[in-house]
């Protein structure tokens, strides 16, 4: 499976708590933070709920 490489670029001060969870599942804690994770349906989908907050790549 392919590997992805998440870096957070904005912060999740005065977003929704749903956001902030999703982040810290995700493994980032803040930004600048880049975590890498095989490209399952249950990571693309938790990439695409804090999209505006991310950047991603193939790694």
């Amino acid at each position: 499976m392919a590997k992805i490489k998440v870096k957070q670029i904005k912060s999740s001060i005065k977003k929704p708590q749903n956001q902030k969870r999703t982040l810290v599942a995700l493994g980032l804690k803040g930004i600048g933070q880049v975590v890498e994770h095989e490209a399952t349906p249950n990571i693309l989908g938790m990439i695409d709920k804090v999209q505006h907050l991310v950047s991603t790549e193939e790694a």
